[in-house]
């Protein structure tokens, strides 16, 4: 499991022309196999008359999921090209479709291969990348007076500031990596005097600001 890793920030559409044959490329951001079956049967569905749709994706923090498709494309051809474009390029939780629409010419295997991976390449090119890190939710309960200077504080260490309730005492919650819990711990009794009440929740994977 990695502590941080890249993907898209937002759909990406790109189109290569090699030897007459029309190579479409959309590559999305999906967080499970289901959506990525699903966004490659939607584009199968918008380009009924295409002769292929071939595909690959990775999920995961680590990578570990990887899948690839030649769909009807010589074995080894398309799928693995594309696959080996979105992995050299360190990018996960992503999906790549090439539609291709025959040309006429064929290719040959190195010719598809090399076309496959440069289809998908290009849409990388053009991608916002987007990294994702695991933080951990901390709780922290304390009075009216120290919330807002360890706030301050936290915005200033970079930490991420979730929702807060107040009722009595402020309870605000903070996104921090798993390294940074002591250290958020520490601010919040330095500022408090040893009155703040300091939680450690579950830790998941978020997008991280720019």
């Amino acid at each position: 499991m990695s502590a941080e890793y890249e993907t898209i920030a937002a759909p990406v559409d790109a189109e290569l022309e090699i030897s007459r044959s029309r190579f479409l490329t959309r590559l999305e951001r999906v967080e499970t196999e289901e959506q990525a079956r699903e966004t490659i049967a939607r584009m199968r569905g918008e380009h009924p008359r295409a002769r292929h749709h071939c595909s690959a994706f990775v999920l995961g923090s680590d990578g570990r999921v990887q899948r690839s498709n030649d769909d009807g494309e010589p074995s080894g051809t398309a799928g693995a090209p594309m696959l080996d474009a979105l992995v050299s390029a360190g990018l996960s939780d992503v999906v790549a479709v090439v539609t291709r629409y025959f040309g006429g010419v064929l290719l040959g295997a190195g010719g598809l291969t090399r076309a496959y991976r440069a289809a998908v390449a290009e849409a990388v090119l053009r991608a916002e990348r987007l990294r994702r890190g695991l933080r951990r939710e901390v709780l922290v309960t304390t009075g009216y007076e120290p919330a807002p200077q360890i706030e301050a504080e936290a915005r200033r260490r970079g930490y991420g500031i979730g929702a807060a309730d107040y009722s009595d005492r402020v309870a605000q919650r903070y996104l921090v990596a798993e390294a940074e819990v002591a250290a958020l711990a520490a601010l919040a009794a330095e500022i408090s005097a040893g009155s703040a009440v300091v939680v450690p929740g579950d830790a998941a994977y978020v997008d991280l600001p720019g």
